[in-house]
């Protein structure tokens, strides 16, 4: 049975409920059970470290993943989701190198490895709960008991695997190679690590005098930002190609050679050098010049070096020109020395740099130093020799460790490498084979980094990893490589292997087959970026295990990280996968962007520039918090800048009108049970019947979603759903809900409230299903309530205890009709321009206009809007709507302007004129180019899609009274002068307003019985009574003059110091009372029952007017009506003038019984076969008893007959001036129903709208010339009046 929806909501309360009932029925493992055969859909998941928190970043990615793979569940996928753990590497070694304070390898080797990988294995997984609590928060479904570690043997084992093919094929060797390192960790990093963390810093620029040695006085002179290399210099490099200048410097008369192009990074002004000679670099090629320092003089002899080389990798964009070259400290340096043979790939390294950034004992004068550290003495030492030409730092931006924050710095190291340059066509042919969203990362920034690709450096000098399975000789010349444990233990003799790091290891040997003794293993361990590309392959334990499983479903469908990982993971993972398999890992990519904080910095825990994200969940919910994730830059590769409002506004925005659009349907189809009798139970293939307009529009529009999604999330567009289903909760809420919130509420009667009930339902129910993948928790809520108005028979075979068991609904093509959503969406424009004018004019919805006009110059448009006027009129609460092509005649015309994308591209320097002339295009050619699409101004041809067409409004020409805006294609103008009687409907509706904030600030329910009590100005009561049907067809309650009756339970009074009391200046002062089981009637202390002794007849006195008496049966009163079932309804008054038809009768019946609501019938014949004509003379049933019915409910065949002929209820009758001073006669009804009393201020209404003089005071006299006047002092009881004439005097 559906439950009652409270009207507010915490929804991290309602999450963590939801939470709990996943655990009750074990929903994901469910999931999985009930998928099982389906085709299977192949996702891969990233591995992070557990050594810290999930950031923004994680939960980003973790969200697009848990998004796409429910989606393919939903699709009818079998999706396996696997939590996996990157356990090894400096993540985890920087951690325990801090807290041991460990400087360097020696002190490594003073603990011992297996101390060091003891330390490692504690910590490793330090986070891994609080990881499992935050992501199962965040209501992502993986598995995190069938998880992966990299640390797992056999995880290991699949990499040893990996490493041996690749061997195999010949694609690892041995070198040396300059690569960025981490003095801090000790260790050399992968170009692509390098690339993950620049900062601007600021350095010392030294420009450095090399004499040269055929000539002394003239000096080459070169600069650098690292004075540290300065004492590994083995030679000089210039561009062969460029100009280079023999100079003068006039203040010191010293003579440099430096480059042409940048004399300005040692001279300020020309004035200041004098040019002696110019030639092209290539003169100055193999000159020798004289060494900074005597560390590595011998190089001379042994190699050539200390003299100048040529290269065009040399610019002229920073520098003198001249390149100080230490080839040991920089790629391009190596390089040219390598190609002019200062050094050989066999030589000795030239590298006086230890693994923490130390100068060792060849740099004497430096030996023990930092090396940044070294910089001041290095320059000042250059400086007393007469070296240093200039001095000063420079701000520039330069690789920092991603683990350590440290600078890296550029030192050769010898590595095991993988080899990638010779793959590169094939890595370009099969990441073309790949599908990335966005596209432009794939082909720009992955592509470009694929071009440029290297042989890859997997070895690390490193303890905590997996090993690298080599066992060499001595000399090197016996290798052997280990591809499985087994292998090893056949290998060593040992049998007991369950462990493959370091610590096990690295005790094994292998007897040598060339009788070479025992091979040792390398001491390398893999580089964790080495484990996590081969994730595929390791998980599954390929090709140990799963082997058919595994190459049926590879490559991966999808995959999904971080832009940062275009040259991390995506990269080792299409390099691996190319070199083994020879095709791409993975068929679908998702890039994410970064999340930055809201100043745009990188997110700091120091700094606490961000606000943590389980706080910002327990705020306002992790659906909240994925939405907001999930329709942001980021998921377009681009940045976010975290704002906690943005998270807050998608509660404020779409979740709560989500939620008051599900509490409205669910309080209605109850109210439409308990009232009519009427059930709402769903299915689908009934769907459609609704001829309603607005029923027909909101299906069809859920169905193109539906099917728009479907086609977008089949292209992983994430991007571009987003925004489409944020926008249909504004369509559905304030557009749909807002404009059928009466015939919801039963307004147009039970039959066309159940279409609308159902239509509701169904887009509800629909959009459950649709957007449970993007925010499973609320749509569970809903979900868990809606289901019980399904219709048994259509889920019977499904496992319908949760939404996510629910497939994605296939769209219906019979519903979607593009013509009815076009017309609304014309609709819309129209209402969203008027409401624009009525802002700028400060003209609030509630205050009624006389017109609203819309100009179009398409006939069809005009069309549609005309077809929905009904909508217009009531959205926009104009008398009028008038639709026309005449935009003359109101002073209306086109204009254009340039759209600047398109034209700026292709006019290029005539775009400025051109723009201005455009904009001076007249109408008569607007119209012209609207017919034709082309145009010709300042002799260029523009087209469709180089213009943009707009209205604009002349005031001059047109209306006044008339304000406009306008869309491109369609122009509103409305009339914002109100008359009198539209100002008084527009004080009606504020009381409404008043009233309604008044039930809200007590906490009552649309569906709660109450009266509403109020006590105002003559003016604004006069109003009230006036728009009294208004304003009961609104709140539904019925609204009575002050007092309150004693003894009644009264819920809440306005408060007269706040500024909603007074009304226009009218103070208005309301109490709401409680009705039913607590409360009591409106005016009337008597219960209500059956039936009552109807009034005596009194002297034989009749009532001035005809009447009918009325009896209620098969149903109780409603609305606070008291007394009994029976009522008196006059025919007419004053006497012989406003004579009701037969339906203004029915509805006066369903009035005084408080039945508004409800659709009912009234009968003429105590039999109720006898149903009183719609329309005919009601002057015939004069003291007649008609019998009010309900059409559904209660059922009521027939009952007993009144045959009285005088009025059930006691009256008085009442002698007036009328207009013109006629004498009048009317009645007034001292009760009624028949049981509840009259108060003296409902008599004196009842008076002020008799003899119409609604806001002023009339007087009641028991006596003609104004003698004995009736107030509640001397008539302590109004039925004391029953049967006397009574005179009417207005004051």
């Amino acid at each position: 049975m559906a439950q009652p929806v409270p009207e507010k909501i915490s929804f991290p309360d309602e999450e963590e409920n939801v939470l709990k009932y996943w655990k009750e029925i074990d929903a994901f493992k469910t999931s999985m059970k009930l998928s099982k055969g389906r085709p299977r859909y192949t996702f891969y998941d990233g591995p992070p470290f557990a050594t810290g928190l999930p950031h923004y970043g994680h939960i980003l990615a973790g969200t697009i993943k848990d998004v796409v793979t429910r989606w393919a569940h939903q699709s009818g996928f079998h999706v396996e989701r696997r939590f996996g753990w990157d356990c090894h590497g400096l993540p985890v070694e920087y951690e325990i190198d801090k807290t041991l304070g460990i400087k360097g390898p020696e002190d490594v080797a003073k603990m011992g490895i297996e101390a060091y990988n003891a330390e490692c294995r504690k910590i490793v997984m330090r986070y891994s709960s609080d990881w499992e609590h935050i992501v199962t928060r965040l209501g992502r479904w993986i598995d995190f008991e069938k998880d992966y570690k990299t640390m797992y043997p056999w995880f290991m084992e699949t990499i040893w695997w990996v490493f041996k093919e690749l061997y195999n094929k010949g694609l690892v060797y041995k070198g040396f190679k300059v690569m960025p390192f981490s003095t801090a960790c000790n260790t050399p990093l992968s170009n692509f690590e390098s690339g993950q963390n620049y900062k601007d810093v600021v350095d010392p620029a030294v420009i450095i005098s090399f004499p040269l040695e055929e000539t002394p006085d003239i000096s080459m002179i070169a600069w650098t930002t690292t004075p540290w290399t300065l004492p590994s210099n083995l030679s000089l490099c210039v561009n062969p190609t460029l100009d280079y200048v023999k100079v003068k410097d006039n203040n010191t008369g010293k003579v440099y050679i430096m480059m042409e192009a940048r004399l300005e990074a040692l001279f300020k002004h020309p004035e200041e050098y004098t040019v002696l000679e110019k030639f092209p670099g290539k003169v100055l090629e193999n000159k020798k010049y004289k060494p900074l320092f005597q560390y590595f003089t011998y190089m001379r002899e042994r190699s050539g070096a200390f003299r100048i080389l040529c290269d065009s990798y040399v610019t002229a964009e920073s520098g003198t020109g001249v390149v100080h070259q230490a080839p040991y400290f920089g790629e391009d340096d190596q390089r040219v020395c390598l190609k002019y043979g200062i050094i050989t790939k066999d030589s000795e390294m030239i590298c006086p740099v230890d693994a923490s950034g130390r100068f060792t004992a060849e740099v004497t004068d430096f030996q023990g130093l930092y090396i940044k550290d070294a910089d001041k003495k290095i320059t000042k030492k250059l400086k007393d020799e007469g070296r240093l030409v200039h001095q000063s730092e420079t701000k520039h931006s330069y690789p920092f460790c991603w683990r350590s924050e440290t600078p890296l710095i550029y030192k050769a190291v010898p590595s095991w490498f993988v080899r990638v340059e010779h793959a590169k066509e094939q890595l370009l042919n099969n990441n073309s084979q790949t599908y990335w969203v966005p596209d432009f990362v794939k082909e720009k920034r992955f592509g470009n980094w694929l071009r440029e690709a290297r042989d890859w450096a997997i070895s690390r000098n490193r303890y905590w990893g997996t090993p690298i399975p080599l066992w060499v000789s001595d000399d090197m010349e016996e290798v052997v490589c280990v591809g499985s444990i087994e292998e090893l233990k056949q290998l060593t003799g040992v049998k007991d292997i369950n462990d493959l790091h370091r610590e096990v290891i690295d005790k094994l040997t292998i007897p040598s087959k060339l009788g070479k003794g025992k091979l040792k293993r390398v001491s390398e361990v893999f580089d964790c970026w080495f484990e996590s590309g081969s994730m595929p392959y390791a998980q599954v334990h390929y090709p140990f295990e799963h082997k058919k499983a595994f190459d049926d479903s590879f490559p991966a469908d999808f995959i999904a990280e971080g832009i940062d990982q275009t040259r991390g993971w995506f990269y080792t993972l299409l390099v691996l996968s190319t070199l083994l398999f020879g095709k791409p890992p993975f068929k679908n990519l998702v890039c994410n962007g970064l999340v930055l904080a809201s100043d745009g910095q990188k997110m700091s825990k120091r700094k606490k520039n961000y606000p943590d994200p389980l706080e910002v969940v327990h705020k306002y919910g992790a659906d909240a918090l994925r939405l907001y994730l999930c329709n942001s830059p980021a998921v377009r590769a681009d940045f976010l800048r975290f704002k906690e409002e943005g998270v807050r506004d998608i509660l404020k925005d779409v979740f709560l009108p989500w939620y008051n659009a599900y509490r409205f349907l669910m309080q209605n189809v109850e109210r439409l049970e308990r009232e009519e009798g009427v059930s709402l139970e769903y299915h689908e293939e009934k769907l459609g019947s609704s001829g309603n307009y607005m029923d027909r529009w909101i299906l069809s529009f859920t169905q193109s979603l539906i099917k728009y999604v479907r086609q977008e999330m089949q292209a992983y567009r994430l991007y571009t759903v987003m925004p489409r289903l944020v926008k249909f909760v504004d369509e559905l809420t304030n557009w749909y809900v807002k404009m059928n919130r009466k015939r919801l509420k039963g307004d147009g009667g039970p039959d066309d409230c159940l279409d609308a009930l159902t239509t509701l339902f169904s887009v509800l129910f629909s959009m459950s299903k649709v957007m449970a993948p993007l925010i499973p928790y609320i749509t569970e809520l809903m979900y868990q309530n809606l289901k019980h108005l399904l219709d048994p028979a259509a889920m019977k075979g499904q496992d319908t205890r949760s939404v996510h068991f629910m497939m994605i609904p296939e769209p219906r093509e019979d519903l979607i009709d593009t013509h009815i959503e076009s017309a609304v969406a014309s609709m819309q424009s129209v209402i969203e321009l008027g409401r624009l004018v009525r802002e700028r004019n400060t003209l609030p919805i509630r205050y009624p206009l006389k017109e609203v006009v819309a100009i179009a110059g398409d006939g069809d448009v005009l069309r549609d809007i005309q077809s929905l006027q009904s909508y217009i009129l009531e959205e926009l609460n104009v008398k009028k709507l008038t639709t026309t092509t005449d935009k003359e005649k109101y002073g209306a015309r086109l204009h254009a302007e340039p759209d600047h994308r398109v034209l700026g591209a292709k006019l290029k320097q005539q775009f400025k004129s051109v723009t201005k002339a455009i904009q001076e295009l007249t109408d008569k050619q607007l119209m012209d180019f609207e017919k034709t699409g082309e145009i010709e101004v300042l002799g260029n041809k523009l087209v469709e899609g180089d213009l943009r067409l707009m209205y604009k409004f002349d005031g001059a020409k047109g209306s006044p009274t008339y304000d406009a805006h306008a869309y491109p294609h369609v122009l509103v103008l409305v009339e914002v002068t109100p008359d009198q009687s539209m100002l008084d409907e527009g004080l009606a509706r504020d009381v409404v307003n008043r009233i309604q904030k008044l039930r809200k600030e007590a906490g009552l329910m649309p569906t709660d019985d109450i009266t509403v009590y109020y006590d105002t100005t003559p003016e604004l009561g006069k109003i009230i009574t006036n728009f009294s049907d208004f304003i009961f067809s609104t709140i539904k309650q019925p609204l009575v003059p002050y007092p309150v009756p004693p003894g009644q339970k009264v819920l809440v009074v306005s408060d007269p110091t706040k500024k909603d009391y007074k009304v226009k200046n009218n103070k208005l002062e309301m109490a709401i009372v409680k009705r039913g089981a607590d409360g009591a009637a409106s005016s009337s202390t008597a219960p209500v029952v059956a039936t009552l002794s109807p009034a005596p007849v009194k002297n034989g006195v009749k009532p001035a007017c005809k009447f009918v008496n009325v009896q209620l049966c098969g149903m109780s009163c409603h609305e606070g009506r008291g007394g009994s079932n029976q009522a008196t309804v006059l025919l007419e008054n004053p006497q012989g003038q406003f004579v009701l038809s037969a339906d203004s009768l029915r509805k006066q019946a369903q009035s005084v019984f408080g039945v508004r609501g409800r659709k009912v019938k009234v009968y003429s014949d105590a039999n109720l076969q006898t149903v009183l004509p719609s329309s005919g003379n009601t002057s015939s049933l004069n003291r007649k008893t008609l019998y009010v019915v309900p059409c559904t409910g209660e059922v009521c065949d027939k009952t007993t007959a009144c045959n009285i002929t005088s009025p059930v209820c006691h009256f008085a009758n009442v002698e007036y001036k009328g207009a013109g001073g006629k004498s009048c006669k009317g009645t007034l009804l001292l009760e009624n129903p028949r049981g509840d009393t009259c108060t003296m201020a409902q008599l004196q209404s009842q008076v002020q709208v008799l003899a119409g003089q609604n806001g002023r005071q009339v007087k009641l006299y028991r006596k003609p010339g104004q003698k004995d006047e009736v107030t509640t002092q001397n008539v302590k009881n109004l039925l004391e009046l029953h049967s006397e004439t009574l005179y009417a005097v207005c004051q």
